[in-house]
C-alpha cells in the first residue's frame, strides 16, 4: 500500500478515500434559506418530536449517521469507526448517539471545525489501511448552543450586529477505500429499503454518470489566538486560524487560491470572511470570486441572522449537500474545504479568557 506524503502540516493521500455515502439534515429556519433545495431532510419543528432540544440534537445525529450508511448501501457492522463531535459539554450528542451503533467510536472536539477534523482523521485511517470504511459526523442546535454558551433563550437578550446564528443541522459523510459499497452516490437515486444489501449485489446504479468525490489531502491546523474575548464575535476569533491553515496548506502543496475551483470556509460569517480576505492579502494571497463561507451562504439576509450561520452543523450541512452535489455533477473538480472552530467553554469565557481558534482543511476532488 502506498504511504501518504506528509509535508509539515499537510498529508497527501495516495489511496484517495472515496465519499460513498452522505446525508444532511437541517432545521426549519435553515430550510428556508438559499440552500433549501440541496438539503435531504428539513425538520418541521426544532424539537424533532423530542421533549428537549438536547434530545433532539442527539436524534439528529443518529438520523444522519443511519441515513448516510444507508446511502452507502452498507450494513452497520461494515463501518469500522464513527468519528463525531459536537458543541455540548462532554460532546454528549455524539456520545449518546454512538450508543445506537455497533462500531468503534472516536469522539472529537474541534468546535465548528469538527466536520473537517473528522474527515481529515477519517481519511488518514482509511488511507492507511486501518479501516476500510468510516463515518464522519457532527451537528449543532441553535437552542442547545445558545443556552450553554450565552444564556437562557427565554431571556431574550439582544444580539450585537456582529453576532452569528448557531445553525440547527447535522450531517455525516461515509469514507471508504472502495467505491463498490455505494453504486449510487447520488442522493436522488432510488434507494432500496434494506440497507443490509451486500455491496457486490448492488449493480443497478453502477452506470450512473455522477462523479465520486475523493479526499486527496488534509491540512491539520494549529491553535491561533489573537486575543478576541467576545463570545458573540466568532468570525473575528476564528479568521486568524483559517488564515494560518490556508497559508500553511498553500505552502505545503505549492498551490494558490486560483488552483481550486472553489474554496469554502466554515463558518466565519460575513464579517469573519471579510477579515480573512484582509489577513490573506497581507500574506500575499488574494481570495477572489472562488471563495465563499458556509456561514454566509446558509441564510438569506432577510432572515435576521446578522453575520450568518455558525455551529458544527453549518459547514457540515453545506458540505454534504451543496458542495458534494457540485463535485458529483462536475461543476467543481477540486475544492478546498476549511472548517473553523472557536475553542472556548462557558467557564473560560466567564473567567475572561480569550478565544483560541482552530481550522482544519481537506481537499476534495472529483474522480
Amino acid at each position: 500500500m502506498n504511504k501518504p506524503i506528509i509535508n509539515k502540516q499537510t498529508v497527501i493521500f495516495k489511496n484517495k478515500p472515496a465519499v460513498i455515502g452522505r446525508y444532511a439534515l437541517v432545521g426549519p429556519k435553515e430550510g428556508e434559506g438559499p440552500l433549501k433545495d440541496y438539503f435531504k431532510h428539513v425538520l418541521n419543528q426544532d424539537k424533532f418530536g423530542e421533549k428537549t432540544f438536547e434530545k433532539a440534537e442527539k436524534k439528529m445525529l443518529e438520523t444522519v449517521v443511519f441515513s448516510a450508511i444507508e446511502d452507502a448501501r452498507l450494513k452497520l457492522d461494515e463501518v469500522g469507526a464513527l468519528l463525531s463531535g459536537d458543541l455540548l459539554n462532554q460532546i454528549i450528542s455524539s456520545s449518546f448517539a454512538a450508543r445506537k451503533f455497533r462500531t468503534s467510536f472516536i469522539g472529537l472536539f474541534g468546535a465548528c471545525s469538527t466536520m473537517a477534523e473528522s474527515l481529515a482523521l477519517g481519511a488518514c485511517l482509511v488511507d492507511g489501511g486501518y479501516f476500510n470504511t468510516v463515518a464522519c459526523a457532527t451537528g449543532s442546535h441553535f437552542s442547545t448552543a445558545e443556552r450553554q454558551f450565552r444564556g437562557p433563550i427565554e431571556l431574550g437578550s439582544q444580539r450585537p450586529p456582529y453576532a452569528q446564528w448557531t445553525v440547527t443541522a447535522a450531517a455525516c459523510t461515509v469514507l471508504s477505500a472502495e467505491t463498490q459499497g455505494n453504486g449510487c452516490v447520488n442522493l436522488n437515486c432510488n434507494k432500496q429499503n434494506d440497507n443490509a444489501v451486500p455491496p457486490n449485489k448492488v449493480t443497478a446504479h453502477k452506470k450512473t454518470k455522477n462523479k465520486t468525490p475523493r479526499v486527496t489531502a488534509a491540512t491539520f491546523g494549529k491553535v491561533i489566538d489573537y486575543g478576541v474575548s467576545d463570545v458573540f464575535n466568532m468570525g473575528a476569533a476564528m479568521a486568524p486560524a483559517a488564515m494560518a491553515t490556508l497559508t500553511a496548506h498553500f505552502a505545503d502543496t505549492g498551490t494558490a487560491p486560483a488552483d481550486y475551483d472553489h474554496i469554502f470556509t466554515g463558518d466565519l460569517g460575513k464579517l469573519g470572511s471579510d477579515i480573512l480576505r484582509d489577513l490573506m492579502a497581507e500574506k500575499g494571497y488574494q481570495m477572489g470570486q472562488n471563495y465563499s463561507d458556509c456561514g454566509a451562504m446558509i441564510f438569506h439576509r432577510g432572515q435576521n441572522t446578522f453575520q450568518g450561520g455558525s455551529g458544527c452543523g453549518c459547514s457540515a450541512a453545506v458540505l454534504n449537500s451543496y458542495i458534494m452535489d457540485k463535485l458529483q455533477d462536475g461543476t467543481f473538480k477540486k475544492v478546498l474545504f476549511a472548517a473553523t472552530g472557536a475553542l472556548m467553554s462557558p467557564t473560560s469565557s466567564q473567567q475572561g479568557e480569550s478565544i483560541p481558534g482552530i481550522s482544519h482543511a481537506v481537499v476534495l476532488e472529483s474522480d
